[in-house]
């Protein structure tokens, strides 16, 4: 059986590895890679888009990241409980046309007993920035 640790029920230490570990995926922009956290029947709500399955996860991240470029992603710990998380994250991105983004939100996680996320409900509001105040870089 697919296992993907830390597994729940979470402490501070393995809920702040789980954080940690879905930034680092979702900023490899891989849609599979992505995918392959969530259980094979995950469901989520990601803003007002609602999205069944690890095939459509994976759609649906190569949609948002061929539009969304040089996405950089930081997430934050907000609350955990048992096998649920609570995050809050911002990132940047531009547009084909080059104008820059910052994304607010929040996102309610719920986990499987072996460690893949089986619910992922999003809320997020998209903030026009200019370049020059943007705060995530990529080292070059």
């Amino acid at each position: 059986m697919e296992s993907r640790p830390p597994l729940p029920p979470f402490t501070l230490e393995s809920a702040l590895q789980k954080v940690q570990a879905a930034e680092d995926a979702w900023n490899s922009r891989d849609p599979v890679r992505v995918s392959l956290a969530y259980t094979p029947d995950t469901e989520w709500r990601n803003r007002a888009e609602f999205v069944n399955g690890r095939a459509q996860v994976a759609e649906f991240l190569a949609r948002k990241w061929e539009r969304e470029h040089d996405y950089r992603l930081k997430k934050q710990l907000w609350a955990f409980m048992d096998n649920r998380i609570a995050v809050r994250f911002e990132y940047e991105w531009h547009d084909a046309a080059g104008q820059w983004f910052r994304s607010h939100g929040n996102e309610n996680w719920e986990f499987a007993d072996n460690g893949l996320m089986q619910r992922r409900f999003a809320s997020i509001n998209d903030q026009p920035i200019e370049e020059a105040e943007r705060k995530f870089h990529w080292a070059r």
